[in-house]
């Protein structure tokens, strides 16, 4: 199988050519993936045609397959798989979650203690406008930090709060069982991450779950995290993909931010999603512990 790589709009992001993501890929293949997924951090593969079994079958070359907290957003077919729509079903419930709204800027799974930090995104029903993805490499923010901000980080850990997470998800998002919030206690990361395989250093924060930071008020902590996030997401560090029918997108959680713009409601989207748990060879993976004290968010 002969593969390819090209740019994507003089971007970070890297699209893969000549991979058709239904055929069993060589070991070749996935190593060269593997590398240009380390390295670059985010992979487009173009007109791809993929049931949920197919997703599956290609995302665990990469590592092993995890479920996320929100089971009620698992596909009924293949569990494995995180359905984000805004379809409803013949009696009006959502099928998956997230709807059309748009989704701030995010790391997935930041709040738990060891990440998994590979994912996978399929489009099979895309809105005529709207809802776009984007993301932001934490990497090149780091190298263009100022050193004033960067000293503020360099050596300290962030607290991340599941709770803050769902205070800014609509209603329907926000509902989740005790067990699911059992599973979500408040964690603490470093702030800095250094890749495996690269030798580079990433912020690695979460504006939708970091609540402070160790050794700071609560004050000082947010002024940071707005600074870290005003700072990062500048448009020179931020790739936008614009989807197509049959678009894979893969990313990694560990140096990137992403969000996805407003669309219509009234037009469809359905996503299908794999979560990773990749190598820390190969991958950031943050190892962080259990906050000493819990967290809580409202709406306030």
């Amino acid at each position: 199988m002969s593969i390819g790589a090209r740019d994507m709009r003089n971007s970070f992001a890297l699209e893969i050519i000549g991979v058709p993501l239904w055929e069993p890929p060589s070991q070749e293949t996935v190593d060269a993936i593997t590398s240009y997924w380390a390295n670059r951090g985010i992979l487009v593969f173009r007109r791809q045609a993929l049931s949920e079994a197919e997703l599956c079958a290609f995302s665990s070359n990469f590592g092993e397959l995890e479920r996320v907290v929100r089971t009620d957003w698992a596909s009924s077919v293949v569990p494995d798989v995180g359905i984000i729509s805004n379809l409803r079903n013949n009696v009006g419930q959502a099928i998956g979650g997230l709807g059309d709204g748009e989704l701030q800027w995010h790391s997935d799974q930041s709040y738990v203690t060891q990440p998994a930090t590979g994912c996978l995104l399929y489009a099979a029903e895309i809105p005529a406008a709207g809802g776009d993805t984007l993301w932001a490499n934490l990497e090149r923010a780091y190298e263009a930090l100022p050193l004033r901000l960067r000293s503020r980080i360099d050596g300290r850990q962030g607290i991340f709060s599941y709770s803050k997470r769902l205070a800014g998800y609509g209603a329907e998002d926000r509902a989740i069982t005790p067990e699911m919030r059992a599973k979500t206690p408040d964690v603490i990361h470093d702030l800095v991450q250094r890749n495996p395989m690269t030798g580079r250093s990433s912020v690695y924060f979460d504006p939708t779950t970091t609540v402070g930071i160790l050794g700071m008020s609560t004050e000082e902590g947010q002024a940071v995290l707005s600074e870290l996030t005003e700072f990062c997401t500048q448009p020179q560090f931020v790739y936008r993909h614009r989807w197509q029918v049959g678009d894979v997108v893969m990313w990694d959680n560990g140096f990137l931010l992403h969000r996805r713009d407003r669309f219509d409601p009234n037009e469809r989207r359905l996503m299908k999603r794999t979560t990773l748990a990749l190598s820390r060879q190969t991958h950031i993976i943050p190892q962080g512990r259990l906050a000493a004290t819990a967290t809580s968010y409202s709406n306030s």
